[in-house]
């Protein structure tokens, strides 16, 4: 009950009452919202699911603002797209949540300049040994944290006007910590009254299993879930048990050297054995502009799925239809902002 009176609080007696439906089911018109606003579903098209752009690894205690250029940032990433771009990217999801480096107003100039649809996430990111999770969260309760995420949703990222498409956070390895079921159930509350995907770095199975259980507690359909690095997960059992509860199956980290590739081509092929590959997400988690590094530091191109995957995958006999349904179809369901409660 505690649940339904906050989110009645939130978004009125007439948009909780709207939250009815099961998981995969939707009304007739829904958007993705990217960092130059709101965009038809079917506009997506070829869409790279988990990449970052601007990151600062030095912890949620060190301000991010202040420490770099941003003009500086969009010589060095804006190359990058316009090559994503030119092999057919139309959309890319920047999963650098706060106190991890992001900047919308970046990210808005990027998208601008390169052409490509980039989705900016709300949320905080509780894995790395909880290096990025900010000192309030240990004090707030997950309504109250909702409640910072649902603001951005609203309101716009930190007075900006761009509004999130996607909730992003993080676990370590399980049993879960507390503030990582914390984070995770105020991720299921901002998602029912917001409809965004929420995004987890999962170490591991065992946090994958549990978070999935915290969302159906919460009332939240696995569809809702995207189970960030999956292949991290050795135990295909998990897998398995992640697809039957409906989430996302994130096959990231693609990398061109032949143990990868060969991994993720087993992953993707036993995933479309199983009759599941509408549940699978390819991306390749590279870039990035590193705030303190000179220059941004290495830069890893966002172009081995299409250079060398694609065409693995096409070697194995997977069908163009099939293709698009990896690099099109799931990626636009997985991102079209609707509430997926449990039936």
């Amino acid at each position: 009950m505690k649940r339904r009176q906050f989110l009645k609080a939130l978004v009125g007696i007439v948009g909780y009452a709207a939250m009815t439906g099961p998981g995969r089911s939707a009304p007739a018109k829904h958007e993705i919202m990217t960092v130059r606003g709101g965009i038809p579903p079917e506009s997506l098209g070829v869409t790279l699911p988990h990449e970052h752009l601007l990151v600062d690894f030095s912890g949620a205690d060190t301000p991010s603002k202040g420490r770099y250029d941003p003009d500086e940032v969009v010589e060095v990433v804006l190359p990058y797209l316009k090559q994503a771009r030119e092999l057919g990217v139309q959309s890319l999801s920047e999963c650098s949540p706060a106190y991890l480096g992001r900047d919308p107003v970046v990210l808005k100039r990027l998208s601008e300049a390169s052409d490509v649809n980039i989705l900016t996430p709300t949320g905080y990111y509780g894995a790395a040994s909880k290096k990025f999770v900010p000192a309030h969260a240990y004090s707030e309760t997950a309504d109250q944290l909702a409640s910072r995420w649902i603001d951005e949703w609203k309101e716009g990222i930190e007075g900006t006007g761009i509004r999130p498409g996607l909730l992003k956070t993080g676990t370590d390895a399980g049993p879960l910590a507390e503030i990582n079921k914390k984070l995770i159930r105020a991720a299921a509350r901002t998602h029912l009254a917001t409809g965004l995907t929420i995004a987890s770095h999962t170490s591991g199975g065992i946090a994958a299993v549990e978070e999935l259980e915290i969302l159906g507690e919460e009332g939240v359909h696995g569809s809702a879930f995207i189970w960030v690095h999956t292949q991290s997960e050795n135990d295909g059992s998990f897998h398995l048990k992640a697809a039957e509860n409906g989430a996302w199956l994130e096959f990231d980290a693609i990398r061109p050297q032949p143990q990868p590739m060969r991994r993720h081509l087993e992953l993707v092929k036993s995933m479309k054995e199983r009759g599941l590959l509408d549940q699978v997400l390819l991306s390749h988690d590279a870039g990035w502009y590193s705030i303190g590094e000179p220059r941004g530091g290495s830069f890893r191109p966002f172009d081995t799925l299409f250079t060398k995957f694609i065409p693995a995958l096409k070697e194995e006999g997977f069908t163009e239809a099939e293709i698009t349904q990896l690099t099109v179809t799931n990626p636009r369901e997985a991102f079209t902002v609707r509430t997926r409660p449990l039936s």
